[in-house]
Formats: structure tokens, sequence, C-alpha cells
């Protein structure tokens, strides 16, 4: 098969892909009661940290930016829904649910990614946790920080 035929005809099995969908069903609701009545952004957060949980045993807060290589934060920022969609599905993954795509599909995204370059480590979550913390501590009002280990 040509290059230009493979290229035009892309298509996955949608029974082999990881539906994140279906572990993003309590962050949809909640994006759907914040178009009517205010949600705070923290209880967003916390929601979109336990789909990525539940999924890859990570979530955003155990890494960080300086993980990822200068190109890979250029791609990212490049991403649009249909370039992250078939991105997602190259690596097993399925951005859609029943109403299109998903909110917090970058995010999602920015996870695949993080899982395919190998950054999804305890080693890298540790050092991740680190510089959060000591972030913190350099704030010139906080006194201390609890950490939940």
């Amino acid at each position: 098969m040509a290059c230009e035929n493979y290229m035009s005809t892309i298509a996955f099995d949608q029974l082999a892909l990881t539906r994140i969908a279906d572990f993003a069903r309590s962050l949809t609701r909640l994006h759907q009661l914040a178009r009517t009545e205010l949600v705070d952004d923290d209880r967003i957060d916390r929601e979109f940290n336990a789909v990525c949980r539940s999924i890859w045993d990570y979530c955003p807060d155990d890494l960080d930016d300086e993980m990822f290589a200068p190109e890979d934060l250029a791609w990212l920022d490049t991403l649009d829904e249909g370039s992250a969609r078939i991105f997602a599905a190259e690596q097993g993954y399925d951005l859609v649910d029943d109403s299109g795509m998903l909110t917090d599909w970058w995010g999602y995204c920015w996870m695949v990614l993080a899982e395919k370059r190998g950054l999804l480590t305890p080693d890298n979550r540790a050092a991740a946790r680190a510089r959060i913390e000591d972030s913190y501590r350099a704030s010139p009002n906080v006194i201390g920080v609890i950490v939940g280990r």
C-alpha cells in the first residue's frame, strides 16, 4: 500500500482503544454542571486528576514541563481536536464520548505523551512533587507544607 493511501485511510479499531470517557463520566457531569452554575476550578482539577489516576495511576501533578523535551512541549501547543484524536488513537486511547470530543482532551494528550515518553515513573513522580513542595516553601506567605504520602 502506498504511503499516500495509508495516510488518507487512517482507521482505528474502536474496540481496541481505551475509551477515556468511560473513566470520565463524573468529570463530564461536572463540566455540564459548570455551564449552568459556578463550579470551583479545584473541584474540576481534583476530578480530572482522579480520572488520570484511574487510567495511568499518575496525574499531571506527578509530572512537570521540565520532564518533556522542548520539541514535545512545542508539539503539544500545536494540537487541535483532530490531531489530538489521531495521536491518542495511535497510542490506544479514544478522546470522544457520546456527545463529541472530551472537554479535557488536551490534558489527556499530555498524559498520553508522558506515557509514550516513559515519564510515568515513581522517580519522576517524586521529583515533580519535590519541586511543587519547594515552590510552596519559597513563597513568603507559606510557613509549612503538609504532604500526604
